[in-house]
């Protein structure tokens, strides 16, 4: 058995959109003090480059890390309380436990050997330096390169200050061209206004206004790349004359080298300056968004009271020409982000205009309507986009969560924004977040409201994933008392599937099976089509492990009947999974097969780690079955850190199925055979194990007879088409949805390249010859 070898991790590093100038001699002092220091912090002025000299830094020496390099970002994170929760998605830790978050990331760390880079610590300071000391004592293979404008202050830190760039020296009326070449001041200018101005050249006639400009910004880089841009509308010896003016102006006249940092500060003033009036004002507004923001967002949170929506967009434009905006290709479009240091100086703006809470709450408003129209569109055809809209708006969310924390009689709006987002905490691998956000809002808004209702509701379901079925319990019992008082079935059907859930997962089939029933009830009442479809799968699943097959997959086909018209992935998925083991426990081992594989292709778009170790621990039971031990114990392998990373090995009532597959994968192969299949799967990370899992458990040679183009199950349904079979007789012999039914037939004809279901007869026909070398089994799932 091959596996594939282990790849290093890199997350967060993204490629470089301008090019790196200059820094050899720091790079080389970095990977030094890196080599001799378990922490070390890069330090300097806003603006001086520490992160893009971190980012190249960790590019360099990733290889020498076994493990990998991780960026984790904290420039747009303004709750202390969310770093470590920050550093753990950054790290992609799944994790659905109730330990604390930094047991979680330090017992994870313990043994890699890896390069985590944090970039803008100095507004967490304290945070950072807890959590930056608690990595190091846990991982004594583990590096940390901070970025900061101050030390964090842990013991066994090194600091090393990131000067500006060199600057030519001597008299400015001798200077040769090749001085000011080897100067990285002048080639950053250089290279940034060739970027906006292109032709753009060092001459004779500019050299000595160029190397002044360079001067008189301290060879700052974004200071330096803020006046280039400059060259846009005017030359340089202009852009020269205006800074030394601007300067001037600001100094009294005083010859006195001006400090660095308030040398940037000048040129972000100079900058604003140059902004139109309405485009000023945009600028101090999008300092509320953290992270990046899309046009539909800066045209319902920043337009009025002086910029009418449709002049936003001629207004980005001015900014992003002006590099105030920074644009950026996403998978969902075009987005814009602040550099931190540009971000700082809006908001200061919108302090002084007393605008800030009024714009804070407009951006909360749209948060709200945003997850509350996810919320209605969740259950189709455009639930992966929400869900990848989401991701990318993930910092924004928490920052709207926020305003309703720090703003007195809010409490409400974000218990709703919290409550839309119940199956986002779920795909994300972030139910302790989620829990985090309601522990504090419900705090905060005791009313007796539908909206508490709901939201004690989430924070149970939340944590009944989490094992914490104690508290749960005490959530659901508040939440069905006040559902009862307001006469309200969809959360009263809400609140007892969750409670359903709980039993089944501890294993109490009975009370599980009637709360389940009375939740579908209630949600059917209610019209309430993802309560329905949600205690369906869980009810079919207590079925099942009941034993009354029938029942189960009558209840399974009914789920899939309303799932598959909508052409949604996260219902579908869950279906067929807990469909797949019954299929699977009848002894129909392919078409099982078939519906995991399915089930994990659903699930790509999201990061649901827990619904692939499912799908995964399902795929080990089958092979075990089918008699390859070695494929088992590697899957289960791979399975181990995941299952003790969620907190228990499985969803309980299934337990028994795990005990089983090790059971017999150890008669198969033996203890050291077993246990060194197992370290192999224990070596692959999360997405080697998925692609393992999903790959065929015995590929035909290249030197057999060619296999039939169909799976095993679409060949038995070519034969029932071959026969004169109605979609509707196939799909009761067969007892699947009708639907299933049309869209097999329509994969045949696809593969087939045919347009009939005559061809389709006379093709298993001939299939059926002797001597045709064919194989009518099928080919792979």
């Amino acid at each position: 058995m091959e596996v594939a070898a282990k790849r290093a991790q890199i997350c967060g590093l993204s490629a470089e959109l301008t090019s790196f100038v200059g820094r050899r001699r720091e790079i080389a002092e970095v990977k030094r003090m890196l080599a001799g220091s378990r922490l070390v912090t890069l330090v300097g002025v806003g603006g001086v480059g520490k992160t893009r000299l971190a980012q190249r830094v960790a590019a360099d020496v990733r290889r020498a890390f076994r493990d990998g390099v991780c960026l984790v970002q904290l420039a747009g994170l303004e709750r202390p309380d969310l770093l470590v929760q920050t550093v753990i998605e950054a790290l992609e830790i799944a994790d659905l436990s109730t330990r604390p978050p930094l047991q979680v990331l330090t017992e994870h760390m313990r043994g890699k050997q890896m390069l985590v880079v944090l970039d803008n610590c100095e507004h967490l300071l304290q945070d950072c330096a807890i959590v930056a000391e608690a990595l190091v004592r846990s991982a004594p293979d583990l590096r940390i390169l901070a970025t900061s404008r101050q030390a964090l202050g842990v013991a066994g830190e090194q600091t090393t200050v990131v000067p500006p760039l060199p600057l030519p020296d001597g008299d400015l009326s001798r200077l040769s061209r090749e001085a000011s070449e080897e100067s990285d001041a002048v080639r950053l200018f250089t290279e940034r206004a060739m970027a906006v101005l292109p032709g753009f050249q060092v001459t004779d006639d500019n050299r000595e206004a160029v190397v002044r400009i360079c001067r008189s910004l301290d060879g700052i880089p974004l200071a330096i790349e803020l006046a280039a841009v400059r060259l846009r509308a005017i030359s340089v010896h202009q852009l020269l004359t205006r800074l030394e003016d601007r300067f001037r102006l600001l100094t009294g006249g005083s010859r006195v080298v001006l400090p660095r940092q308030r040398t940037l500060r000048a040129l972000i003033d100079w900058s604003y300056t140059l902004c139109t009036e309405h485009e000023q004002l945009l600028w101090a507004r999008v300092s509320v968004f953290s992270g990046s923001l899309d046009l539909e967002a800066v045209e319902h949170v920043c337009s009025g009271d002086g910029i009418a929506a449709e002049e936003t967009v001629d207004l980005v434009i001015g900014l992003v020409d002006k590099s105030i905006l920074i644009r950026e290709e996403h998978r969902s479009g075009v987005r814009y982000r602040l550099l931190e240091t540009i971000r700082q100086y809006g908001r200061e703006r919108l302090r002084e205009a007393g605008q800030e809470e009024k714009l804070r709450r407009r951006h909360r408003d749209w948060y709200l309507d945003l997850v509350l129209r996810m919320q209605k569109g969740w259950f189709g055809p455009e639930q992966v986009a929400w869900y990848a809209r989401l991701r990318t708006e993930h910092g924004n969310l928490r920052t709207a969560l926020g305003f309703c924390l720090e703003v007195q009689g809010e409490a409400e709006p974000g218990l709703i924004i919290a409550s839309a987002l119940r199956y986002y905490w779920i795909a994300s691998d972030s139910p302790h977040e989620g829990r985090s956000w309601f522990n504090r809002l419900l705090a905060g808004d005791g009313e007796p409201t539908p909206v508490r209702a709901v939201a004690l509701c989430v924070k149970a379901r939340l944590a009944v994933l989490q094992s914490d079925f104690t508290m749960a319990a005490t959530l659901l019992e508040e939440c069905v008392e006040l559902a009862r008082r307001l006469g309200d079935p969809a959360i009263t059907g809400a609140a007892l599937y969750v409670a359903g859930f709980a039993a089944l997962l501890q294993q109490d089939l009975p009370r599980s099976r009637a709360l389940l029933g009375e939740a579908l009830e209630h949600s059917r009442t209610a019209g309430d089509q993802i309560g329905v479809v949600n205690s369906m799968i869980y009810l079919a699943a207590t079925l099942s492990a009941l034993g009354e097959s029938a029942q189960a997959v009558e209840t399974f086909e009914e789920c899939l009947t309303i799932c598959e018209p909508r052409r949604e992935n996260w219902f579908r998925s869950y279906a067929l999974w807990t469909y797949g083991i019954e299929v699977w426990k009848q002894g129909d081992t392919q078409r099982a097969l078939e519906m995991e594989r399915e089930a994990v292709r659903l699930k790509e778009p999201f990061d649901d780690h827990l619904g692939n170790a499912l799908c995964i621990e399902v795929l080990a039971w089958m092979s075990c079955g089918d008699g390859d031990g070695e494929r088992a114990a590697t899957l289960l392998g791979a399975l181990r850190e995941i299952w003790r990373s969620f907190g228990g090995p499985l969803f309980g009532y299934l337990a028994g199925h795990h005990e089983a597959c090790e059971q017999s994968a150890r008669q198969k192969l033996g203890d050291r055979g077993f246990e060194a299949a197992f370290r192999k799967g224990m070596e692959l990370t999360p997405a080697q194990a998925l692609e393992y899992a999903m790959r065929e458990a015995t590929p035909e040679p290249e030197s057999s007879p060619r296999s039939s183009p169909l799976t095993r199950r679409e060949m038995e349904i070519a034969r029932l088409v071959a026969e004169g079979m109605s979609n509707k007789a196939i799909a009761a012999a067969l007892v699947i949805a009708q639907r299933t039914a049309e869209g097999h037939v329509e994969h045949i004809l696809g593969k087939l390249g045919f347009s009939s279901r005559v061809q389709i007869a006379a093709w298993v026909s001939r299939q059926e010859e002797p001597g045709n070398g064919q194989s009518l089994s099928g080919g792979a799932p």
